[in-house]
């Protein structure tokens, strides 16, 4: 065991865990942040996707001892942040969500991408989002709410 201090949404947390403990349990585990989603356990689907340091970082792969004191948002904190905001509202006025296991994952992404690429073309969004998966095949929709957000945005 270990003590780690973590900024978590702005918010300094403490926890003691294994310093192999993945990102995705300490969050879902020990700080009870729930929005952030078990999918695969190999980084291979992103619904763990959260930020850290500013980029979509799959949680489920990343063992705690490398965030030390790194910034790390969660879908829980992206509202705070203005295109965090604007992505959220247009999954709602897209109606993107179906069954909504991969939505946070999917939202974190959409923010990583417009933040480094506030107008992203086909090619960026299908290029940012391609490991994302979505059971419910609502891609279309996430296509439209990015698309949106971007031209919100501007």
């Amino acid at each position: 065991m270990a003590t780690y201090q973590l900024n978590v949404n702005g918010q300094r947390k403490q926890v003691d865990v294994d310093p192999s403990t993945p990102l995705l349990w300490v969050l879902r585990e020990e700080l009870k942040m729930t929005g952030t989603k078990y999918g695969c356990g190999i980084s291979a689907c992103g619904a763990c996707t959260v930020h850290v340091d500013g980029f979509a970082t799959r949680s489920c792969v990343v063992p705690v001892s490398l965030i030390d004191n790194r910034p790390i948002v969660t879908i829980e904190g992206i509202a705070a942040d203005q295109v965090g905001r604007v992505v959220q509202d247009a999954w709602v006025d897209k109606d993107v969500v179906q069954c909504g296991y991969c939505q946070s994952g999917q939202i974190m992404s959409a923010v990583a991408l417009l933040k480094v690429t506030p107008k992203p073309t086909e090619t960026n969004i299908e290029e940012s989002m391609g490991g994302n998966l979505c059971r419910c095949a609502t891609y279309v929709r996430i296509r439209e709410a990015i698309k949106s957000a971007a031209q919100q945005l501007k």
